[in-house]
């Protein structure tokens, strides 16, 4: 029934092999079933580029959970879509044909650019495919959505004109985050995609008082560039000033107090003093006379408001409120008129003809030139900070002043964190930090973008009396044109046009287009045709149960998701979200295409197999919203540590089923009849299901994968290992079957478990075991129910007792090691003082201390300080730095603490020392032996090795070394585990063949050697303990 498997598994071979499976057997379609509905929103990535680790973490997540729920038996359909419009699209296009910038768009001609755009979106979407299909994801690429689709671009136009009857949209003539390379706005949240630091100059500039040119305002700008467009100054009113001289009968400089000797100096004389509202209504002379048209409507003077500081500068603001939100706000409040000097491209204008045609942060240099050379500059310098860049264009963003069109989120601010409350976030400190406070400050988003590819505005607006209209359907389009409309896209649309109602003028399209966030956040309704298709299956199945992405998207998608469906329907996008961290490359920085800093993910896929890749990306501290360093070395330690163990087991059970041609049998025996091993591994596995479903149930895969993997450890270096004699012997005993029944059955529960996480090794396994060979069994895995726990085969106290075993022979392997005695050489025994489990199971478990230890006897004591002296000191490393000059009392104070302080540390309690909270990290606890054995503590465990070796366990050391080379000789040899051979063992120390002679039965049974004597084979020369050893044999 069983075949014995390949020695050496070709996993990445293997899993093509599954992928077959998968496809002929439409699995994947025919797991969509179940009688409840588990939704999950696919956020859409852009097509225009190929995926890189980022989106395979964002696509295991995307699959773990859904086939997670699917198993479950839910009805979890898994659309892919496409965000076919926006910038990342335009760029690319605008690249190709050489353009720069919108007015190079108008001239190619709005038409041809957009079908430009149109032809390259769907580009790279086969090779998208196939990368997704390899990484084991499922997901509905024939029944995708993509956003340039008329379907999904009319349900865009119906949430715009939703929220337009709500009172949610304005226009506003605004200061906005600026991609002058764009010639468009973007959101605040787009803004804070890219900073970087730069270096910027710093110039400080003398204002003349009007009426009292020898009294000089002095203001602090690190952008040169909107000098030209100043309208005013701005002090604190309650800020101090002074009016200091740097030399007698020279100008009077004014600036604030605080900051009088960072600019002026230590030795500049101070001559008055005055409170910013002193110095409000002030007149100026200003720099140039460009626009002093604004001295009549009130400019160039100085106002006051609360948002001046003394953090920097010199207190007092230069106001430019074509350039600065705070400065735009002072001004509109105080009627001071805005002034702009550049275009729209971020280029100076014939305004200004001092450098006319010039970028801005260009002409910063000619500008201080010409401030120097007019004896305005008073302090140049330059200034280290953050900045923000376009996140599309990597141009250096500006802000300015441009009319927008807003979500006015500030007015449904309270109820998007109310229904933010309502949303599980994995991890909790996302959403209950991160994205809580981001909603706290949330502003108005601007959604309009002066671009071409996107989607429209729903805007129609009367040239002559601007009578405005929304048009929230194709149909609403077409009766109002009176032509029918195919395409929604702004050289189409723009031509549709009627006559206004009220005067009779022209019906227009404004010239915007939806920023491509606005299509992304109305994904839930737009993927579906909502209203004007699937109106109930909408809005029944809002909120989605699961979503997943990285953390840059709580100021993105989940943002957006979370603006418009508070806005729609007053309720949560999404009710779970697991949010993972950014993958940096190996050396830390950002994985870039063009310094070739990671490896290609097919490549490593190709190489090490998708499962690998999967299990390195997701137990990792990623999944826990943190960074990670991506290594190809880590994917190759998961076959090693993962992959290959499993297989191992599964080859281990495979190999010695198809020698015994075992079968599983129809009535298989109660557990409480099996061994306490069995029933040990039995009762780990349902403690495993059990675990496993609590935590994927709140989606925490951080608490689930470790433990998954964790158990094939378990599995392998404790149970088959402990076991694995019980499948050697040759006669078909009970406890042998008992063997093979509680492989099998891990095994088989053990792939239904892991199929999610590592679908491909799961359906090896299955296919291997089940597939074909149980009645009733499915064509995969993957159509399985997922496991739910037994409770009664849960046995704490021998999973607490198993435990204290497996430490107390972590200890003795250690002292082993330090005092240089191989496990092979017997040793007298060792005491154990352990709290955890019952008396009676320690006494059962006993053996395998035993066994594993190589030791003659176990004792078991209550008491630890009948093994050691504890003491204890204080750690000056970390109590240093804390107490200062206190350590001295504190320190001597810790010296005296009795065993009673000890155990209280050691459980985890807090001692107030010298007026100090002082806990186990604080302290270092000195253990001594009361006896002559090697002493080794761990938690509540001590045990103490007994390391003296007589002649009689000397002897047999020997031969148990003599028995790990003739089982070096059977594999030499090219012999299968199952071969009985005949065994001649030859050797000139008198000591080793004394060994032999006396251990002769353990040998032959170790070795399965059916006689020892003469041999006519080929002899080995080998050494064991260090004695000469001749070995021959022969199969039997």
């Amino acid at each position: 029934m069983f075949d014995k498997p390949e020695s050496r598994p070709d996993f990445p071979a293997l899993e093509e092999e599954i992928l077959k499976l998968w496809e002929s057997g439409d699995i994947f379609k025919r797991s969509v079933r179940g009688d409840k509905d588990f939704v999950f929103y696919d956020g859409p990535p852009f097509a225009t580029g190929t995926p890189h680790y980022g989106h395979l973490l964002a696509g295991t997540l995307k699959d773990v959970v859904p086939r997670y729920w699917a198993m479950r038996g839910y009805k979890v359909e898994r659309r892919f879509g496409w965000d076919t419009h926006g910038l990342p699209v335009e760029m690319e296009i605008e690249k190709k044909l050489e353009l720069n910038g919108p007015d190079d768009v108008r001239a190619y001609g709005i038409d041809n650019y957009n079908e430009a755009c149109r032809s390259i979106v769907l580009r790279y979407t086969d090779l998208w495919r196939q990368t997704v299909t390899r990484l084991g994801r499922w997901v509905d690429f024939d029944n995708d959505y993509k956003t340039m689709d008329p379907s999904f671009m009319e349900s865009v136009w119906w949430v715009f004109k939703e929220l337009w009857d709500k009172g949610l949209i304005y226009e506003g003539y605004k200061v906005m985050p600026y991609s002058w390379r764009l010639g468009t706005p973007l959101s605040n949240f787009e803004s804070n995609m890219d900073y970087r630091k730069v270096q910027d100059p710093a110039v400080t500039v003398g204002l003349p008082v009007v009426g009292d040119e020898n009294t000089i305002l002095l203001a602090w700008t690190t952008t040169p560039w909107t000098l030209p467009s100043n309208m005013a100054l701005c002090v604190g009113a309650s800020i101090t000033y002074v009016k200091a001289q740097l030399e007698e009968g020279g100008p009077v400089y004014v600036v604030a107090e605080a900051l009088k000797d960072s600019i002026l100096g230590e030795d500049a004389t101070v001559v008055a003093t005055c409170t910013g509202a002193d110095l409000v209504g002030l007149a100026y002379v200003p720099l140039w006379d460009t626009f002093m048209d604004a001295k009549e409507e009130g400019a160039f003077r100085v106002v006051a408001d609360d948002y001046v500081s003394t953090d920097s500068g010199t207190g007092i603001v230069h106001q430019a409120p074509a350039f600065g939100e705070d400065d735009a706000r002072v001004c509109q409040r105080e009627g001071i008129p805005m002034r702009d000097a550049t275009d729209m491209e971020g280029r100076f204008t014939d305004v200004f003809p001092l450098v006319e045609g010039q970028f801005v942060k260009d002409a910063d240099k000619t500008i201080i030139r010409n401030l120097k050379e007019s004896g305005r500059l008073f302090k140049q310098a330059t200034i280290d900070h953050d900045y923000p860049f376009c996140w599309r264009s990597g141009t250096p963003l500006i802000y300015k002043a441009i009319s927008t069109w807003f979500v006015n989120v500030t007015k449904i601010r309270e109820q998007m964190v109310a229904n933010n409350e309502q949303t599980n976030w994995v991890p909790d400190y996302v959403g209950e930090r991160r994205f809580h406070n981001w909603l706290g400050d949330a502003r108005d988003w601007a959604i309009s973008r002066n671009r071409f590819w996107g989607t429209p505005m729903p805007i129609w607006r009367c040239e002559e009396c601007e009578t405005t209209e929304i048009i929230g359907s194709i149909a609403e389009l077409e009766a109002k044109c009176g032509e029918k409309v195919d395409d929604l896209h702004k050289h189409f649309v723009d031509n549709h046009t009627w006559t206004c109602a009220a005067c009779a003028g022209p019906m227009k399209r404004v010239p915007e287009v939806l920023d491509c966030w606005f299509e992304s956040g109305s994904m839930p309704y737009a993927q579906n045709h909502y209203p004007f298709e699937n109106k109930e299956l909408v809005e029944q199945n809002l909120p989605a149960d699961f979503i997943a992405e990285g953390l840059d998207q709580t100021r993105g998608w989940f943002y957006t998701l979370l603006v418009l469906s508070t806005a729609l329907f007053d309720r949560p996008a999404f009710k779970n979200v697991i949010v993972n961290g950014l993958i940096l490359a190996e050396d830390g920085r950002k994985m870039s295409k063009s310094l070739k800093n990671y490896p290609d993910p097919n490549t490593v896929i190709n190489e090490h197999g998708a499962d690998a890749l999967r299990a390195y990306l997701i137990n990792s501290p990623v999944v826990r919203a943190e960074p990670m360093r991506f290594t190809e070395s880590g994917v190759r330690d998961v076959v090693r540590s993962v992959v290959l163990p499993l297989w191992n087991a599964y080859s281990f059970f495979a190999t010695y089923a198809a020698v015994d041609k075992w079968t599983p049998p129809v009535n298989t025996t109660p557990v409480a009849e099996r061994s306490l091993m069995d029933r040990w591994i039995i009762s780990m596995a349902q403690s495993l299901v059990r675990d496993v479903n609590v935590e994927m149930e709140a989606y925490r895969l951080y608490n689930v994968i470790p433990r998954v993997l964790g158990f094939i450890d378990h599995l392998t270096n404790w149970y088959i290992r402990r076991s694995r004699r019980r499948f050697w012997h040759n006669e078909d005993s009970a406890d042998k079957q008992h063997a093979f029944e509680t492989l099998y059955e891990v095994l088989c529960l053990f792939s239904r478990l892991l199929a999610p996480i590592l679908p491909f090794m799961a359906d090896i396994l299955y296919q291997r075991l089940e597939a074909g060979k149980r009645a009733g069994a499915e064509d995969s895995v993957h159509l399985e129910a997922f496991p739910l726990a037994d409770e009664s085969l849960v046995n704490e106290d021998l999973e607490a007792v198993m435990a204290v075993m497996r430490e107390v022979v972590t200890l003795g392997r250690n002292l082993r090691e330090q005092n240089r005695i191989p496990v092979k050489q017997p040793l007298p025994g060792i005491k154990v003082a352990a709290t955890g489990g019952s008396a009676g199971m320690r006494a059962a478990l006993t053996d395998v201390v035993q066994e594993e230890l190589n030791v003659k006897t176990v004792t078991w004591i209550d008491d630890p300080s009948e093994l050691v002296n504890l003491s204890v000191k204080a750690n000056f490393k970390v109590l240093g730095r804390l107490l200062g000059p206190k350590m001295k009392p504190v320190a001597n104070a810790i010296g005296q603490l009795g065993a009673a302080d000890i155990a209280a540390l050691q459980a985890g309690e807090t001692l107030t020392i010298e007026g100090e909270s002082i806990a186990l990290e604080h302290v270092m606890i000195v253990q001594e032996s009361r006896g002559d054995g090697a002493v080794a503590s761990s938690g509540d465990i001590t045990v103490e090795l007994d390391t003296n070796i007589s002649h009689e366990l000397k002897l047999e050391g020997l031969a148990r070394e003599v028995i790990s080379k003739v089982q070096g000789a059977r594999k030499d040899a090219g012999l299968q585990v199952e071969d009985r051979i005949r065994l001649s063992l030859q050797s000139e120390s008198e000591l080793l063949s004394e060994a032999i002679a006396a251990h002769s039965g353990l040998i032959a049974a170790e070795v399965l050697a059916t006689e020892l004597g003469d041999v006519s084979a080929e002899a080995v020369q080998t050494k064991a303990g260090g004695e000469p050893l001749e070995i021959a044999l022969t199969v039997a």
